[in-house]
């Protein structure tokens, strides 16, 4: 396998590219330690800045170098009872090793836009396919940074809305899913809307929640939360 190497990777360069932009001078970057997917891209890498801000000033110099990511808030309606449900994803987390539950997410290579990985991670984690076509960005400005002191780490928020019968819903309750070769292993979980919301600690999960229910404007749902 051959690894890529640091400034040939996009989420490097992407990286740089914003730095530079902004107006930071840039006099070295150190590269401590890379962890690579399993077809030799780079899935992160912690890196030493030294650089200079446009006021003269030193800029913290850690950088966890992770790229953009997406997350898609899956809706699923019951058709009859106009009942949300939430489709969530379980699985154990480096964190603290415990069970969470999130939405649908990944991260964003150099081949792909935001947008077609939205797609292709709700199909993995899932098994549900969606269009282009019902994904609605909620993403404020252009993106949104969850750790701007410690990390380049950027990220797209999409929602879509399913209406389904409740045999239809069940049916994607409790599947496996996953893929061995990025060692996950994921269960999906369905429950109504208030109880999914309430077994969610990832605070960009949280986040979608809200942006999501104020963009349908549907303001009674978001008072239980």
């Amino acid at each position: 396998m051959i690894q890529e190497k640091l400034e040939d990777a996009h989420k490097f360069k992407l990286w740089k590219r914003n730095l530079v932009e902004n107006g930071l001078k840039i006099n070295q970057i150190d590269q401590h330690y890379t962890r690579y997917r399993y077809n030799g891209e780079i899935l992160f890498s912690l890196l030493m800045l030294d650089a200079e801000t446009p006021e003269g000033d030193k800029i913290p110099p850690i950088c966890f170098l992770k790229g953009e990511v997406v997350s898609v808030l899956t809706c699923l309606i019951d058709k009859e009872t106009q009942e949300k449900h939430l489709l969530l994803v379980k699985q154990r987390r480096i964190s603290e090793g415990a069970f969470t539950y999130e939405h649908p997410a990944g991260m964003v290579d150099g081949t792909k836009t935001p947008l077609e990985i939205a797609i292709m991670e709700v199909k993995e984690e899932t098994g549900l396919t969606i269009t282009a076509e019902q994904l609605i960005d909620v993403t404020p400005q252009k993106r949104l940074f969850p750790s701007t002191g410690t990390s380049d780490e950027a990220i797209y928020l999409y929602y879509c809305e399913l209406y389904m019968s409740a045999d239809e819903i069940a049916e994607l309750n409790e599947k496996e899913m996953g893929t061995d070769y990025e060692f996950e292993k994921i269960t999906t979980h369905i429950l109504p809307f208030v109880e999914a919301h309430r077994l969610i600690v990832n605070t960009n999960a949280v986040l979608l929640n809200y942006l999501y229910l104020a963009k349908i404007k549907d303001f009674e749902l978001m008072a239980q939360l």
